[in-house]
């Protein structure tokens, strides 16, 4: 297997679009949360996009899986990948900017690699990523503003909930994967 250096141009224009779909996702539910409840836009955004997924499933004439362990993982992966991300972003963006939201968002990475650091062997904390991960925390604290830490108002525990957004991301992965390890492929 040899080591990717580059990107074609379609994966270029596959990641931009995922990016623009990504952004667009906190534009969309800040516009939102002027007419709605944080819990009934997240239950929207999961029943829309889990009915869509059941079509495809359907469609597809993909597997469905019996195991209860599958269901259980799969629970506890819409739970940290979905429920808590999502109400925790949209609390945070009644409180905080929006861009300021998918800043913090972008924090999923860091604790990606400080959750796995932590929790698996073969990924352990090397200079290299311990340098990344502090100079990833020293922007976050800049965003968030040290001395906003030492006050409890509507504005820091949303910033403070935005990013806890991102740990159950990170946490995801690291739970599921080896739960999934031979379902998805």
């Amino acid at each position: 297997m040899s080591d990717q250096k580059s990107l074609s141009a379609q994966a270029w224009i596959e990641l931009l679009l995922l990016a623009a779909i990504w952004g667009g996702i906190f534009l969309a539910s800040r516009v939102a949360l002027d007419e709605v409840p944080v819990f009934t836009l997240v239950a929207h955004r999961v029943f829309w996009a889990a009915l869509i997924l059941w079509g495809v499933v359907l469609i597809l004439r993909m597997p469905i899986p019996r195991a209860p362990s599958v269901w259980g993982a799969f629970l506890i992966m819409g739970l940290l990948n979905n429920i808590i991300p999502f109400t925790l972003l949209n609390w945070a963006q009644l409180y905080i900017e929006t861009g300021l939201t998918s800043i913090f968002n972008a924090t999923t990475a860091i604790f990606g690699v400080l959750v796995a650091a932590l929790l698996l062997a073969d990924e352990r904390l090397t200079k290299r990523k311990a340098i990344g991960v502090s100079l990833g925390f020293l922007g976050v604290a800049t965003a968030i503003g040290l001395s906003s830490l030492t006050q409890l108002n509507p504005r820091s525990l949303g910033q403070l909930a935005a990013v806890a957004a991102t740990l159950s991301y990170a946490s995801n992965g690291l739970c599921c994967t080896n739960r999934l390890r031979g379902f998805i492929s």
